[in-house]
Formats: structure tokens, C-alpha cells, sequence
């Protein structure tokens, strides 16, 4: 073969060669195109199912908004709205999610009484005869004077009335009278799980039935926007909440109202992604007792209590290992507790459910119907015991109960360094005493006047200043008489008998 030949030869297999390369090219091509339109088709199949889950929002729109109303309120004040307490300004910031009263212009400030006005959400929860109940919050509609509900089909219904309210955990029914009303329904707060879907419903500037959604951040959060009297278990959601939302509901992916919406941490009165909303497991019983009767009735232990979280060396000075559970930190007199709990007892459980926390046990106590009997489990003296109790009814200021309680102690007690309880079988027992009443010195404070005079835990005060006393409360008062610049004469007895202790305050 020439050269010419064997040139011309390559060539020709160059060509050959190239010619594969480029039909591998558009092969190559085709194939990536072919699996850039499945997955386009794939995709658009996804999309589609995702037109299905949008559906559900829109369906529960379809089945909340009906129910959803908007509330303005007149309330008339004894004092200007600026003088709104910080703890409200902090969460309802100017226009925050309540909008807050605007004074009347007609008002003379100097006069002592004058007008408010503001708007708020609430939600139909039920329909009787053509009378519906609307759950709202306290700070919408508690005080109000005059209440005006505007549905959710554009109707107006004026002098809607106020049937009961309760500020400790800041909710309140209505009552109106309409055809054609449509309720919402119940759902379970206690089946809440951080992370799950939650959508957040009201008038929010007027727009009745207006939706938002988001997640549930956290639960069981404490806000410190309810006052010391106040029950906090808030559902935290990141849902947006705005100015009119207060007293909307809260539901779940079924269309189920699990909370009512109720204050935004905020700093500049709009939304900044922090809502708090009251649960239903805590609203329901709260609805229903308004309705039923305009007014709440607690159950009522008479204690002071503390996270073990929070005391765990004087929890572990009980012999108490765990860090849940609450420790009992005084018992009030002539309370359900006295001579049944401790100073120094631990609480468990309440009726067989764990409880780990001040929250758990507080809030549970308040939701039972006073003179139920409860079954307390209790760490006391090295070992788990059962205590059962029944409740009282809650005193209507627990504030003013305290205080009393803490100036006798500050009088009696803590003046001379002495910590008294109730005696009783068991701390008898614990004591090794005879005497059957009495108060037992339960703590005596390092250095004061009756650690000085010798008093130790475990002495029964029988006699002061040759008084008999039977009762901690006895005893509170007879000192409470006596000067202690003049010194107390105390009769105690212990596990060595009977003796005399003058106590002076030097």
C-alpha cells in the first residue's frame, strides 16, 4: 500500500472515529434530556400533590373561619390609658396584638371616670336556640361596659353580653343572641408536640376570619404576663400574631380549636416570631364553668412550693435524690394541708400522674372542684407515702392570704428566728413526743434569740406567757401579742420533759 494510501487510510479511520464521538455526544444528550423531563414530570406529580395539601389549609378555612368574630369593647376606667401597667405594655405593645384602649375624646381626665375602647378576636364554641357562647380573653372583654361582635358574614350584633371573665388565665365568654350561627370545635392541646403545623385565626385590624400559620415552638412556656395569681401554660408558636388577634383561636391540622391566642413578645408592638396562646386542656374547663355559672371556683391546697430543680441540696437533705418533683416549703393554717403536709414533703404525684414541676401541680389543684379529695404521693421521712386531701375552695386573694400569714410570721416567728408548725401524729412520732398539741419548732435560724435561748427542732411550745396554746396559730398570735422587748416566756416540751425558756431579743 503507498504512503498516500496509508494516509488517506487514517483519515478515513479519524473520521470514523469522530463520527462515533459525536453520535456518543447527542446519545448522551438524549439521555440527559430524557431524564431532565422525567424528573421534570415527577416533579410536576409532587406539585400536584402538594395542590392537595394546600387544600387542607384552604378546607379548614372553609370549617374555622365561620366561626371566628371580632369584638369591640367599651370599658369605662378610673384612670388615663397610658398609665396601662408595664407587664401588659411589655406584651401589648402600643398597637400590640390587643389593640389597646384609645381614650374617648369626651372624657375630662381630671373628672376620675372615662372611656376605653379596643378590638379583639374571640370564637364561637357553642350554639343554643339561637344564643352562641364566644370564648375570647379576659383583657379583651373582662370590664367591658359595652361589647359589639361582628361575624364573620358582616353582620353586627350590639349589646353583646359579658357572662363571666377570669384574669388568672386571662379568658372570657360572651354571649350573643343570632340565626345562623356556626360553632367551632374542641381539639386536644394535650396531644401537642413541638414542631407539629398549627394555624392561627382572628380580626387582626378589622380583618374578621384572617389565617396565618406556623409551628408550635415550645409548650408549657411561663410568660410572667398573668401576675403571681395568674396560671401560665402557654402553647408557644411562631404563627404570625397581629394587632386584633388576642382571643382568635388556635388549631391543628384537623380544624380543631387546641388553644386560644393571647399575648406576642415583642418590643416594638408587632409580631417578631414569639406567640403564646392558652391550651385548650386549660381553657375547656375555664369556658365551661364560665358558662355554666359567670364564675370560676379553684381547688385549693394552702402551700408554699418550690421546684425541687431549685432546692436540690435541701431536697437531698430529705434523703430525695431525683431533680423533678416539688418541694414543700410551708403550709398555711387553717388550710386543707394543715397536718397533712410538711414542711420538707416532697410531692410526686397527684392522683397517680407524675409531677415534676410547681407548673404540673398548681395548675392541677386549680382545675379541681373544690372538695374533691385528691391522693398525693409524697417523699417524707425516707420513703414514698400516699396523702389524701380534700381541696378547698380557693380564696379569692391569695396575695392577701400570704401576706397575713407573713406578717404574723415576721411578728411571731421570724423576730425570735423560729419556724412553727402544727403538732401532730406524725411529727410526734418523728419527735419521739408525748404531748398531743401544741406548735412544734420545725427550724430555728443560726444566732437569732431562740437558738440563743437554747430552742432546738423538735421542742413543743405548750404555754406563752402562761397562755395555752394548742395550735402553730395559737402560738403565732400569742407572740404576736407579747413584747419581745419585755422577753416571752415559753413553756416547751421534748423528748427530756418539760421546762421553762425565756426568750429576750438583745
Amino acid at each position: 500500500m503507498s504512503k498516500f494510501h496509508k494516509t488517506l487510510g487514517t483519515a478515513a479511520l479519524s473520521a470514523s472515529i469522530l463520527g462515533a464521538a459525536v453520535l456518543g455526544v447527542h446519545i448522551f444528550q438524549d439521555t440527559q434530556f430524557a431524564y431532565a423531563e422525567q424528573t421534570v414530570n415527577a416533579t410536576r406529580q409532587q406539585l400536584a400533590g402538594m395542590e392537595d395539601a394546600s387544600s387542607v389549609y384552604r378546607d379548614i378555612h372553609k370549617v374555622v373561619s365561620p366561626t371566628v368574630v371580632e369584638i369591640r369593647v367599651t370599658k369605662t376606667v378610673g384612670r388615663p390609658a397610658a398609665q396601662i401597667p408595664p407587664e401588659l405594655q411589655q406584651f401589648f405593645h402600643g398597637n400590640g396584638q390587643f389593640n389597646l384602649p384609645q381614650q374617648d375624646p369626651n372624657d375630662n381626665p381630671t373628672q376620675g371616670e372615662m372611656h376605653e375602647t379596643g378590638t379583639g378576636s374571640g370564637v364561637i364554641m357553642d350554639v343554643s336556640d339561637g344564643v352562641g357562647y364566644i370564648l375570647t380573653n379576659n383583657h379583651v372583654a373582662g370590664g367591658a361596659t359595652d361589647i359589639t361582635v361582628t361575624l364573620a358574614d358582616g353582620r353586627v350584633i350590639k349589646n353583646a353580653q359579658l357572662v363571666g371573665a377570669d384574669p388568672k388565665t386571662d379568658l372570657a365568654v360572651v354571649k350573643i343572641t343570632a340565626d345562623h350561627l356556626i360553632p367551632a370545635v374542641w381539639g386536644d392541646s394535650t396531644q401537642l408536640e413541638s414542631g407539629d403545623y398549627i394555624l392561627a385565626f382572628g380580626a387582626p385590624f378589622g380583618y374578621v376570619g384572617s389565617m396565618t400559620h406556623g409551628i408550635v415552638s415550645a409548650l408549657h412556656r411561663q410568660a410572667g404576663i398573668l401576675g403571681n395569681d395568674g396560671y401560665e401554660n402557654f402553647i408557644q408558636v411562631d404563627a404570625p400574631i397581629n394587632p386584633g388577634n388576642s382571643g382568635g383561636p388556635l388549631v391543628n391540622l384537623k380544624g380543631q380549636v387546641v388553644g386560644i391566642d393571647t399575648a406576642i413578645a415583642s418590643s416594638s408592638g408587632g409580631f417578631q416570631g414569639i406567640g403564646f396562646a392558652v391550651p385548650s386542656e386549660e381553657a375547656r374547663p375555664i369556658y365551661d364553668q364560665l358558662k355554666k355559672s359567670g364564675k370560676i371556683t379553684r381547688g385549693w391546697l394552702g402551700v408554699e412550693i418550690q421546684n425541687v430543680a431549685q432546692a436540690t441540696e435541701e431536697a437531698a437533705s430529705e434523703g430525695y435524690k431525683p431533680t423533678t418533683g416539688v418541694l414543700v416549703r410551708g403550709v398555711l393554717h387553717n388550710s386543707p394541708a394543715t397536718d397533712q403536709l410538711h414542711p420538707g414533703d416532697i410531692v410526686t404525684s397527684l392522683n397517680g400522674q407524675a409531677v415534676d414541676t410547681v407548673t404540673e401541680l398548681r395548675n392541677s389543684i386549680a382545675l379541681a372542684a373544690p372538695g374533691s379529695e385528691v391522693t398525693l404521693n409524697v417523699f417524707r421521712d425516707g420513703k414514698q407515702q400516699d396523702v389524701k386531701i380534700k381541696l378547698g375552695d380557693q380564696p379569692t386573694n391569695l396575695n392577701a392570704l400570704a401576706d397575713a400569714t407573713n406578717e404574723n410570721q415576721t411578728q411571731a416567728g421570724s423576730s425570735l428566728g423560729l419556724r412553727l408548725e402544727n403538732l401532730n401524729d406524725d411529727s410526734a412520732q418523728k419527735f419521739g413526743l408525748d404531748e398531743k398539741s401544741g406548735a412544734v419548732v420545725t427550724e430555728v435560724a443560726p444566732d437569732s434569740p431562740a437558738a440563743q435561748a437554747g430552742l432546738q427542732p423538735g421542742d413543743v411550745i405548750t404555754h406563752i406567757n402562761h397562755h395555752r396554746v394548742s395550735t402553730a396559730g395559737d402560738a403565732d398570735q400569742a407572740l404576736a401579742k407579747a413584747d419581745p422587748k419585755s422577753g416571752v416566756q415559753l413553756q416547751i416540751e421534748n423528748r427530756q420533759g418539760q421546762e421553762l425558756v425565756f426568750i429576750k431579743p438583745s
